[in-house]
């Protein structure tokens, strides 16, 4: 793993946004931490309506393949652990069917974490054999579906018991 200072980090504008604006120097688990920033942006957005949300969600996407893959490109390496704006739109997604309840963003967050860390398949199939920006984003948008219809489950069981 390459390693990354500050520096480098809060100095060039491509590996700010990459690094969740810092986020992910944090030196443990900074895909946590970076998935913090999707609670925010969700816990923002939640009166939105949902075409505007999947829009933003459209746009954070389309934007991390580039962010993302010009990121590691001058880093070196595919998926740098500090490359955390895929985490944001991931758990950003899981959180679509949140709402604002803290509880429900909680799980959400703790949904998405889940299912990033596990990589059931095919998430780690993704993560191993796409490269570039697509490679790094597309993984963790499909933990961010899995957490999402987890989710989605959990709070359509609670509302019917």
């Amino acid at each position: 793993m390459t390693t990354v200072d500050a520096r480098t980090v809060l100095g060039d504008p491509v590996h700010f946004l990459a690094f969740g604006a810092g986020a992910g120097l944090a030196p443990k688990a900074p895909g946590t931490v970076g998935s913090l920033w999707g609670v925010l942006l969700a816990w923002l957005t939640a009166g939105w309506s949902l075409p505007l949300q999947c829009l933003l969600l459209a746009v954070l996407s389309v934007a991390g393949i580039a962010i993302c893959g010009e990121s590691a490109r001058r880093l070196g390496e595919h998926d740098h652990p500090g490359i955390v704006w895929d985490e944001i739109a991931g758990c950003y997604l899981t959180l679509l069917v949140a709402g604002d309840d803290p509880i429900w963003l909680a799980a959400g967050f703790a949904a998405f974490r889940l299912f990033d860390i596990w990589k059931p398949w095919p998430i780690r199939d993704l993560d191993h054999r796409l490269h570039g920006g697509a490679g790094i984003m597309l993984d963790d948008l499909v933990a961010g579906v899995y957490g999402a219809v987890i989710l989605a489950v959990i709070k359509w069981v609670s509302s019917t018991v």
